[in-house]
């Protein structure tokens, strides 16, 4: 409950979007043009809940709360989201954020949206961009050497 209140009442005062333009200028200052946000997740450790304690229980094996957010080429946050238990995946929870819904919502005919980054944990979608995996040549090793500078920002505002 307290979670829920947090997200209704204080975020909406607290974290507001820079400007869209601004954002999309830094980001390809880092060399990802076209890039509106980095996203990730981290998790936030409670104490066990009365009920439904396994589904609090990550990956890591303490109780924790997602908390997913998504940042400007600053490491400002521009949305938050903190309303999952910790058992819950990166992508299961974008999938169903306001912000997943926006970008879906906008892809239509544009030739090129404006992306997220993020890591390996979340889907390819044409608004959102992870890096390659396996083994790389060099074009998509400079990719992701880019998408790395620009997704860094994100767990450095985490802290």
């Amino acid at each position: 409950k307290v979670v829920k209140a947090i997200n209704r009442v204080l975020l909406r005062r607290v974290v507001c979007l820079a400007d869209p333009d601004a954002v999309i200028w830094g980001f390809g200052v880092l060399g990802f043009p076209n890039c509106g946000g980095a996203i990730d997740g981290t998790h936030i450790p409670i104490c066990a809940p009365e009920h439904q304690a396994s589904q609090y229980v990550n990956r890591k094996g303490y109780f924790s709360v997602l908390l997913q957010a998504v940042c400007d080429h600053r490491g400002q946050f521009t949305d938050i989201n903190v309303v999952w238990f910790g058992k819950a995946h990166d992508a299961r929870v974008f999938r169903n954020s306001s912000v997943c819904q926006r970008l879906h919502a906008r892809v239509g005919d544009m030739d090129m949206p404006i992306c997220l980054v993020g890591d390996a944990a979340y889907p390819l979608q044409p608004w959102h961009m992870k890096p390659y995996t396996g083994h790389l040549n060099p074009s998509p090793q400079a990719f992701n050497a880019r998408l790395t500078r620009a997704r860094i920002i994100i767990e450095g505002a985490f802290g």
